[in-house]
């Protein structure tokens, strides 16, 4: 039989085979025609699929938040930017400021875009617990 268990300490999810329906090895998606344990079995792997499932809406929140925090950083950096600088050495320190923001301007707008497609895998992953297996 397959379970399902979340640790309460780091939210994650495993998955334990005990064996087949007998108590023996083996198991198997179906538990055999009209048996039981293949509805306790296709329980236990919705309960997975929806553990996991959670577990990326939250990654998918993870994401977001960091993206939230490259656009902070961003906007500091920005003002760094408009700063009026007179040395050579100040404007080559502007130089640099003006490269990174790029860059973390792309990586912002790649974790913005990695926020949906999170999202549609932790939908999948739940709508999975549906499906019947191969």
């Amino acid at each position: 039989m397959t379970r399902a268990t979340t640790s309460a300490v780091n939210g994650t999810a495993s998955r334990a085979t005990d064996g087949g329906p007998d108590g023996g090895p083996g198991g198997g998606l179906g538990g055999g025609p009209g048996g039981a344990a293949g509805g306790s079995l296709r329980a236990a792997d919705a309960e997975a699929c929806a553990s996991r499932g959670y577990e990326i809406q939250q990654l998918a929140a993870r994401v977001a938040r960091c993206a939230d925090r490259a656009d902070a950083a961003l906007s500091r950096l920005v003002r760094l930017e408009l700063q009026t600088w007179q040395s050579p050495a100040g404007r080559a320190y502007r130089t640099s400021l003006s490269l990174h923001a790029a860059g973390l301007r792309r990586a912002r707008n790649m974790l913005e875009d990695a926020v949906p497609a999170v999202l549609r895998h932790a939908q999948n992953a739940m709508l999975s617990a549906g499906r019947p297996g191969p």
